[in-house]
């Protein structure tokens, strides 16, 4: 069977269920489920008739109305976030032109690997001075030495020690100094001093294993320290960032069990407990609320959720929330009522919704359904009230 044809099948379908509805209305006599009249619902047809070969065609499934244990929920929002100590800015401290252009975002960085090179003179300065002073601080150690000797042997002046202890101490603590600011600029001191190689260049590097989550580098381009040039991103600790609205503080307890969903999932099949709940509402009155990740899953920053929260579970008559169908603006179910040598005969039947939960919906019923004997459509209601409303139209 080709495509086209497929798609032809279905309105076919309903068009001749409309019209096998609209004759076999008044000879159908089979037993139906009783239901309250509603006289707001504007639809004078509430029930249709199927031939066997129609109920085949359609495809359509039935079951029972279940009890089963849905939790009361509260609903949010949110996003996938690394823990404060997985997210990481770099820039440079002490400025200067990029000599070689930064990675991509989305690329893996190891802890210590250079992301780009930077050009300053005062990387010149430094190093000179941190060499001349390195050259310095080896003579004043050498006479340190000596004039400790000697005045052990009180043979100098103790000014004259005191002068040389104090240059030394001097030029060490300046040593310190410039091995610091050589490190904050990613030069090192030790290769400097072993090399004895000045470079007009220094490394920016990841002080953090992640990916790169925005690069804002290009060569040629300078950098001022309070510029932001790479943000990355670690994924090992990640939790949700939930919003709550404020009227629901008093049901967010630590320790409750949470479910989520990405936003381009249906199912909540993720899950997660609340271990800190803000205690004060940001501009839009919302209250953050913090969840660990219980289960593992290809998670990242910055993927937006949707999560409920459940605060107490209670046992409910439930349906697929596929059983449901819309006309006019209220919620019905269908039921099967009759199934004979004429074929099967559904009706609507009026339904309140309440929680919704794993594809489960709660429902209430006229008090003149039998919940343990009615049959209600799980599968294809829709092409059901298709024909119902088809066969309205040609009344």
């Amino acid at each position: 069977m080709n495509s086209s044809y497929k798609k032809i099948i279905p309105a076919l379908l309903i068009a001749a269920i409309a019209i096998t509805s609209c004759k076999e209305k008044k000879e159908n006599t089979a037993e139906t489920v009783p239901v309250a009249e509603n006289k707001d619902t504007a639809s004078a047809i509430k029930q249709i008739a199927f031939t066997a070969d129609q109920y085949k065609l359609s495809e359509i499934e039935t079951g029972t109305i279940e009890l089963r244990n849905l939790s009361n929920i509260i609903k949010l929002t949110g996003a996938i976030e690394a823990e404060p100590g997985s997210v990481a800015t770099v820039s440079a401290p002490l400025g200067g032109y990029l000599k070689t252009a930064g990675l991509l975002p989305g690329a893996f960085v190891k802890k210590g690997q250079q992301l780009a090179s930077i050009e300053n003179p005062e990387f010149i300065t430094i190093q000179q001075e941190y060499l001349e002073s390195a050259g310095r601080l080896e003579y004043l150690s050498q006479e340190y030495k000596r004039q400790q000797e000697l005045r052990k042997e009180d043979v100098n002046s103790a000014k004259t020690y005191q002068q040389v202890s104090s240059e030394y101490k001097v030029m060490q603590a300046r040593m310190a100094g410039l091995e610091q600011q050589m490190a904050l600029i990613g030069i090192s001191s030790s290769a400097l001093r072993r090399n004895n190689k000045i470079s007009r260049t220094a490394g920016i590097y990841a002080p953090i294993s992640g990916y790169i989550k925005s690069s804002n580098t290009n060569i040629g381009k300078y950098a001022a320290p309070t510029d932001v040039l790479f943000e990355i991103s670690g994924t090992n600790d990640l939790h949700l960032a939930l919003n709550a609205f404020e009227k629901d503080l008093g049901k967010i307890q630590v320790g409750q069990a949470v479910k989520f969903s990405l936003s381009n999932e249906n199912d909540y099949r993720h899950t997660g407990k609340v271990y800190l709940v803000g205690q004060a509402t940001d501009d839009k009155k919302m209250i953050p609320v913090h969840c660990h990740i219980t289960k593992d899953a290809k998670l990242l920053p910055g993927m937006y959720v949707k999560a409920w929260i459940e605060t107490g579970a209670e046992e409910k008559n439930a349906v697929p929330t596929d059983a449901i169908v819309q006309l006019e603006g209220l919620d019905y179910i269908i039921v099967q009522t009759a199934n004979d040598k004429d074929g099967y005969t559904f009706q609507l039947v009026q339904v309140a919704k309440g929680i919704e939960q794993e594809g489960y919906t709660a429902i209430e019923l006229p008090s003149s359904v039998n919940i343990q004997q009615v049959k209600v459509v799980t599968k294809n209601a829709y092409t059901i009230l298709s024909a119902i409303k088809n066969a309205e139209e040609e009344e």
